[in-house]
């Protein structure tokens, strides 16, 4: 009888053990007590739907946050975000499907959002009152996610990057709106839409290229570093490109990079063995998730002075 009741008291102070340091990092003990941990903060992943006031419809979007973020102790706690664009001809969730955000959340402590950006090259379109994603997501999208989440409000916790279309539309839309995006990226990002007048939807969203040829060259990457040089926010932004070497869009990357240099303006630039494909890109997001883990850590300093 006294075994069964010292048994029985040993069991009942592992389980409080246990349940008390759930959201704890204690120290590394033996693999059973290990998967316990990891079964019990298993990141947050919702897929929502933003309304969209000037296009008057509902947008899908994947958020990821931390594992942490649910944990009591926490509750107080605010992250920096990473916007993730997807490329032409996908939608909200590629990126969920194709890599372990789950896990860049936990590592880097990091809010994922993923919109749904519907071929629309991220800009505003001129000529399609529903496809006006400059202005969702750099706005209406950015407005959503920091009042219904823990975020750290503030231009120099927010980054955004993508590839392909997502690639050009986070640059586009960083450089255009330097006050809410203070970080950005692009991974084989089309720099030069003009160059391709007949491909990926860019004309329905633009016009006939040849009657338009203006609109065109005003939503080309490209021709925004002129706004770069002008924009007085300091300090400057923190910008990462890189393509594979064997990408379509090599050398109009090369071609912007060349731009920046010769405009004085800071930035990474990689090319990597690779072409346009999603080994490239998965790859290719661990990189600039480091450069924005020291973006964002440049970024408490600075509002911290």
């Amino acid at each position: 009888m006294r075994r069964i009741l010292l048994r029985t008291i040993v069991l009942a102070a592992a389980v409080l053990f246990m349940t008390a340091g759930a959201c704890a990092h204690p120290a590394p003990q033996s693999a059973p007590q290990e998967g316990i941990e990891k079964k019990q903060i298993l990141p947050q992943a919702d897929t929502i739907e933003v309304i969209s006031q000037k296009m008057g419809r509902n947008i899908k979007n994947v958020v990821i946050k931390p594992a942490q973020y649910q944990c009591p102790d926490l509750s107080g706690k605010r992250y920096p975000v990473l916007y993730l664009l997807h490329g032409a001809y996908g939608c909200y969730n590629d990126w969920s499907h194709k890599t372990n955000l789950d896990s860049l959340a936990n590592k880097y402590d990091v809010i994922i959002v993923c919109p749904d950006g519907q071929d629309s090259w991220y800009f505003d379109s001129p000529i399609d009152p529903t496809m006006q994603f400059e202005t969702y997501v750099s706005k209406e999208l950015v407005e959503y996610i920091d009042s219904h989440y823990r975020t750290i409000a503030n231009r120099y916790m927010r980054a955004i990057t993508g590839l392909s279309m997502g690639g050009h539309g986070a640059l586009f839309l960083a450089w255009k709106h330097p006050e809410v995006f203070w970080s950005c990226g692009s991974m084989s990002g089309n720099m030069d839409i003009t160059q391709f007048p007949d491909r990926w939807h860019i004309k329905d969203r633009l016009g006939d290229y040849e009657s338009n040829k203006q609109r065109w060259q005003d939503h080309a990457v490209c021709n925004l570093v002129e706004r770069l040089k002008s924009n007085v926010l300091q300090p400057a932004q923190n910008i990462i490109i890189d393509d594979g070497l064997n990408d379509i869009f090599i050398k109009n990357n090369i071609a912007l990079h060349e731009q920046l240099v010769e405009n004085g303006i800071n930035h990474d630039f990689t090319v990597r063995p690779g072409r346009h494909s999603w080994d490239y890109w998965v790859n290719s997001l661990d990189y600039h998730m480091m450069f924005f883990q020291k973006a964002f850590a440049r970024g408490t300093e600075l509002m911290n002075q």
